[in-house]
């Protein structure tokens, strides 16, 4: 296999650092030439973890296949009454996971190992006590939970089987996202992809031989959770001795080993940024939540549309969604190096590039619209509802993934809670009544897709706004 893949700090032209505090436009002197192009460094580090987000996307997909043609629909009903769940508590680790990539890749950009390790450890360590409470305090009490959600009465009790066991197997869960998280900010996304990799493969194996029984009594509905525990417990366990033998930057080494405690000022500032960055996902989640809510409205039609709108545009998203990624852990290295004068490049660079890919991703979905939703739509009617609204709604994922990159630099410098507020104000304050308002206008169905280009072009002006006109006359310094 291909060594991991780190963010080369050439690729941007060097720069003396700047002092202490200096502003992101300061003039810096070039000192020597750049050996590779910034946008040729955004493509390394963006292939991988493309495809990391796809196989991600695609493990929830195939297991519901699975259960759903191996079992049946109410072993499907079962599964999904878990899903709000686990949404919920997934959104924890994303924010564990962002703040400490932005910090890891100040520490890294910087050259500072032992700093790497100590926000590692302090991570690590809190992930695996929260998950540890979560499980236990989920386990406990998965009959109210899923009491809570609405689970239908017959299928409660296979609910119940499946979520217990997918409770234990939260810690690994979470100790795999935070650590393929904490990968980004040294510059890694080949080993995050090893580890989606494998655990979409075992998981594709092990799944059918446990809904069969072909080592033993069928596991039945809980086949897919018996099958998520043993994948991550093989990747976890396989991704420990390769990043040990690599001598990777995060190796589970003697120098993590000393920092596997919770420092109070590192952990203060990884959830100062993490924090904000998962309540914004599960507003957002309970944003459209709101929205399909809109759409049963218009009858079953219109929910089978939506539903195979949302699977065309998840993909689109992708690249935008790791396109800002990208252009956060770039932002973060480059504060860390001293170098925040080039700050703006990567910026530019990450639109540019955002454009080019993303755009081009959407120009296929509208040449292909009507091919792509028939992968999940076989009636007529609905299959011309469904190219309709995609054809309102895909080329404003062009728009959603530049304000991405512009909300992923000032990220990178620690500037969460407005950009996040922003974010939230648009799909809460925005989209939301958009779409309710103009559902009940003569335009109907098509009034709700409308509101999306709307709240994704008032996302973009409102982060440019702060961006260009309070964030960029700030001092940029190290957050640690």
């Amino acid at each position: 296999m291909p060594r991991s893949t780190a963010f080369d700090a050439r690729a941007l032209p060097a720069y003396k650092a700047p002092s202490a505090g200096a502003p992101m436009n300061a003039p810096a002197r070039p000192t020597t030439a750049p050996t590779r192009p910034l946008w040729q460094s955004y493509l390394i580090f963006l292939g991988p973890l493309i495809l990391a987000n796809v196989l991600q996307g695609l493990s929830g997909t195939v297991n519901s296949v699975y259960i759903g043609q191996m079992i049946g629909v109410n072993a499907l009903a079962a599964v999904s009454s878990f899903f709000p769940i686990f949404f919920f508590l997934i959104s924890f680790v994303i924010g564990l996971g962002a703040g400490a990539s932005v910090l890891i890749g100040q520490a890294f950009g910087a050259r500072e190992p032992e700093r790497v390790k100590a926000v590692a450890g302090t991570t690590l360590t809190t992930t695996v006590a929260a998950s540890v409470v979560i499980a236990i305090l989920g386990a406990v009490f998965t009959e109210p939970l899923l009491r809570a959600v609405g689970t239908p009465d017959n299928v409660f009790s296979d609910a119940v089987g499946y979520a217990r066991i997918m409770m234990l197997a939260m810690p690994l869960f979470f100790v795999l996202i935070v650590m393929t998280s904490m990968m980004r900010g040294v510059g890694d996304t080949v080993t995050a992809l090893y580890a989606f990799v494998s655990i979409n493969a075992i998981g594709l194996a092990v799944t059918p031989v446990f809904i069969r029984g072909w080592l033993g009594p069928s596991l039945g509905v809980a086949s897919a959770a018996w099958a998520a525990l043993v994948s991550f417990t093989v990747t976890f366990t396989g991704l420990w001795f390769y990043m040990r033998r690599r001598g990777h930057p995060l190796a589970p080494d003697a120098a993590l080993f000393r920092h596997l405690k919770i420092e109070p000022r590192l952990l203060l500032t990884v959830l100062r940024i993490g924090v904000p960055t998962g309540i914004q996902v599960v507003l957002l989640a309970l944003a459209e939540v709101a929205v399909l809510s809109f759409v049963n409205a218009f009858g079953s039609n219109a929910t089978a549309a939506y539903g195979a709108v949302n699977q065309v545009v998840s993909y689109v998203q992708f690249p935008a969604i790791s396109i800002a990624i990208t252009a956060s852990i770039f932002g973060a290295q480059a504060i860390g190096r001293g170098n925040a004068a080039g700050l703006g490049k990567i910026t530019r660079t990450g639109i540019l590039l955002n454009i080019v890919i993303t755009g081009a991703l959407v120009l296929l979905a509208y040449l292909f619209s009507r091919s792509l939703i028939g992968f999940f739509i076989t009636d007529p009617a609905v299959m011309e509802l469904a190219h309709r609204l995609l054809q309102i709604t895909l080329w404003s994922y062009v728009v959603f993934g530049a304000a991405g990159v512009v909300s992923g630099i000032m990220r990178a410098s620690g500037t969460v809670l407005i950009p996040t507020t922003l974010s939230v104000l648009a799909v809460l304050g925005i989209e939301v009544p958009v779409a309710y308002f103009l559902s009940k206008t003569t335009l109907g169905i098509d009034g709700i897709w409308i509101a999306y280009p709307v709240a994704f072009s008032a996302m973009l002006l409102m982060q440019s706004a702060y961006y260009w006109f309070v964030w960029r006359k700030k001092t940029i310094t190290r957050l640690i």
